[in-house]
């Protein structure tokens, strides 16, 4: 019995979409700061006031650091859309976005007693949807999404048929 037998139709559904709708997000939001020659995370480190505060600063400080996080945080998000909406490498996609919306969230979390100068979108005590968006990403997986729908369907494929060679 193939893992992705063990639930209905609509619940793969739900979460190839859940998958899908972050992916788009995660795509998006490196997409727009790739066309944007002057998007730096210099901004968003320098609000950081919690446990990542004194590693943010010391990555503004350093110019070809900041340069380099910049790089992998617009690729990073871009190959995790990517990932994430065409089902290739989709458990790493979802662990890596996990990961990185983590590390946003550490970096500004919505806790009592830390002021922002950027106002924030909503109002937020404890969870935001970057926490919330993090978690998602890993119940995608623990759940079969890339043996369903994707370009992991094919590499499933490839292995099996090569293993049933083999044996």
């Amino acid at each position: 019995m193939k893992e992705s037998d063990k639930y209905t139709s609509w619940q793969l559904i739900v979460l190839i979409s859940l998958r899908i709708l972050i992916g788009w997000h995660l795509l998006y939001e490196g997409i727009t700061k790739l066309i944007n020659p002057n998007w730096t995370s210099a901004g968003f480190l320098m609000e950081s006031k919690w446990i990542l505060s004194g590693f943010s600063q010391w990555i503004i400080s350093n110019p070809g650091i900041l340069n380099f996080v910049d790089f992998l945080n617009t690729w990073g998000l871009t190959a995790i859309g990517l990932g994430l909406i065409v089902g290739l490498f989709t458990r790493t996609a979802a662990i890596s976005g996990a990961i990185l919306l983590l590390i946003y969230y550490l970096n500004n979390p919505p806790l009592i007693g830390l002021e922002y100068s950027v106002p924030m979108e909503g109002n937020y005590l404890i969870v935001s949807k970057t926490l919330i968006e993090a978690v998602a990403l890993f119940v995608l997986v623990v759940f079969p999404t890339d043996s369903v729908a994707g370009l992991d369907v094919f590499i499933y494929r490839f292995k099996n048929r090569k293993n049933r060679r083999g044996k």
